[in-house]
């Protein structure tokens, strides 16, 4: 909502300018609507999407069980380091590239527009299956509330729509208001995981207030390197800032800040976090305890320090929790879609927004028709009884969260490559050294996480490794590089204007055009909003 003393004649001026010569105030426009995110929103969206209570309650328990990990909360301050280091690079070139396209735009402003088209597909494929896949647990989790409290057997598919339903119409809102809520779930969802953290500290299990699970000894296991794969999934999200760079009030000064503030909190809680399990069940016990208890091990320890009631209450924020990052993912690869059919990657009629919202409301259609087409294959070929989670958990969930986890890797990780060359051929190399050897670093570290995912995706789906579903997966990221690389080459001979716009965007802002290592405000097109 707007909250300055703008007049409805001089907003309908501004959407008629963004709206490309469209003043109707239900008609569509050609831009986002600028200025609706400050520090605080735009942080609490992208922490939204890492899910901690999910984390806390199913990944690390999981890598704790199946890798035989004890030294998890020292995996979670490795991979904060490495991502510290990666967001050395990519949020300087945040600050030079403006555009929603975030990982694709900076793919394509550093190596060029065709690597960009490949980047660009990958990041449209990774995120909608990291987001489609949500609505796997979602709806499972849904079903087994339903079956404990309200005694109502309901098939996981049933609240996986409704829920889809609900994110749907969400993405057609204004940005600012999915902030809200998003940060007011993500603020319980965290309050209750620090009141079950400090009563592990306080009453810890029979082995004490323990710190051995930071002991370097305890990564000698064989499964340290999958483990990183699951450590890494934990904190998917803090890179979704660059993408709403175009709906920030400082785009050059926000997105950076809320990178570093992301990466910073999510390790530090989830290394806290993960501890205090390993205090609550003791570091000899944490392992044989997650293998007996699986998803369950954080409500088994909160239920017998916090009693039941706290219990519910972290089972129904769980499931909030899930909607959440749902929601956040959909904002994300609208966004992307948008970004793409601006520049005539995707059909152009993506890249329109609603004048009334601001949001890509296109691209939230399409992401919405595509989750439904999805999940319902999933439910249509899952004839196994209600409350079996093999199909809506073991395959939809987790298969699609692997694939765009591993996606997320990979975009990473060629991004720290872009960020190098970008700056090396502006001529900034030497002042910008120390952020080139951070990507540097950051590049390889990821790659060699990559490498282990591809190698062990079969441990990560719990399934043999020379099964289908362990190279076919996979596959789907190497066919979306590869189809986009095709687009790219084809783009390059048949349209070469097309190819050499691809990564600029809204053209706020052309690198080519400044000095190096400057920032330039990007023109605002909606009226000045009050940051949130």
């Amino acid at each position: 909502m707007p909250t300055g003393p703008t007049s409805s004649s001089r907003d309908a001026r501004q959407q008629h300018v963004a709206g490309g010569g469209r003043s109707r105030a239900f008609g569509w426009g050609r831009a986002l609507h600028a200025g609706r995110l400050g520090t605080a929103s735009l942080l609490l969206s992208v922490l939204a999407a890492t899910a901690p209570l999910m984390v806390v309650a199913g990944v690390m328990p999981t890598t704790f069980g199946v890798m035989g990990v004890v030294g998890l909360p020292l995996l979670f301050v490795i991979l904060g380091a490495v991502l510290g280091l990666f967001s050395l690079g990519y949020a300087e070139l945040s600050r030079h590239v403006y555009n929603a396209g975030a990982f694709y735009s900076y793919i394509a402003r550093g190596l060029g527009g065709t690597a960009g088209t490949g980047a660009a597909l990958v990041a449209l494929v990774t995120y909608s299956a990291m987001q489609i896949g949500l609505y796997g647990i979602f709806g499972y989790e849904c079903s087994r509330l339903s079956a404990v409290y309200l005694h109502t057997s309901v098939a996981w598919w049933v609240p996986a729509l409704a829920g889809l339903v609900v994110v749907g119409v969400l993405g057609w809102w204004k940005i600012d208001f999915n902030a809200r809520l998003l940060g007011l779930l993500l603020i319980v969802e965290t309050l209750l995981i620090v009141v079950f953290d400090a009563a592990a500290f306080t009453g810890p299990g029979a082995e004490g207030l323990s710190l051995q699970a930071f002991d370097p000894h305890t990564l000698n296991g064989a499964g340290v390197g999958t483990a990183l794969c699951f450590c890494l999934a934990g904190f998917v999200g803090f890179e979704q800032a660059p993408v709403y760079a175009e709906e920030t009030s400082r785009p050059h000064v926000v997105v950076a800040r809320v990178m570093f503030l992301a990466v910073g909190c999510v390790a530090v809680f989830f290394a806290v976090s993960s501890w205090a399990l390993t205090v609550a069940a003791g570091p000899s016990q944490i392992v044989p305890m997650a293998r007996q208890e699986s998803a369950g091990l954080l409500f088994l320890l909160a239920e017998g320090r916090l009693g039941g009631t706290f219990t519910d209450a972290l089972h129904v924020l769980f499931v909030t929790g899930i909607f959440a990052s749902a929601l956040s993912f959909h904002n994300v690869v609208a966004r992307y879609a948008f970004t793409m059919g601006r520049e005539r990657l995707l059909p152009a009629f993506l890249g329109r927004t609603h004048n009334a919202s601001g949001a890509p409301a296109l691209g939230s259609l399409l992401q919405s028709l595509l989750s439904l087409v999805v999940v319902l294959v999933f439910a249509a070929t899952d004839h196994r009884p209600v409350g079996d989670p093999t199909g809506p958990v073991l395959h939809l969930f987790t298969w699609l969260g692997n694939v765009g986890a591993l996606g997320i890797m990979l975009l990473m990780a060629v991004s720290c490559l872009a960020v190098i060359v970008f700056f090396a051929r502006r001529g900034a190399a030497r002042a910008q050294r120390w952020r080139l050897v951070a990507s540097a670093v950051a590049g390889i570290a990821l790659s060699v996480i990559a490498t282990y995912t591809v190698k062990d995706f079969g441990v990560l789906l719990a399934a043999r490794p020379g099964s289908p579903p362990a190279w076919v997966l996979p596959g789907v990221i190497a066919l979306a590089a590869a189809v986009g690389l095709l687009q790219g080459v084809v783009l390059r001979t048949v349209r070469p204007e097309l190819h050499a716009r691809i990564g600029l965007g809204n053209q706020a802002f052309q690198p080519e055009r400044a000095t190096p290592g400057s920032a330039q405000r990007p023109p605002r097109t909606t009226p000045r909003r009050r940051e949130v």
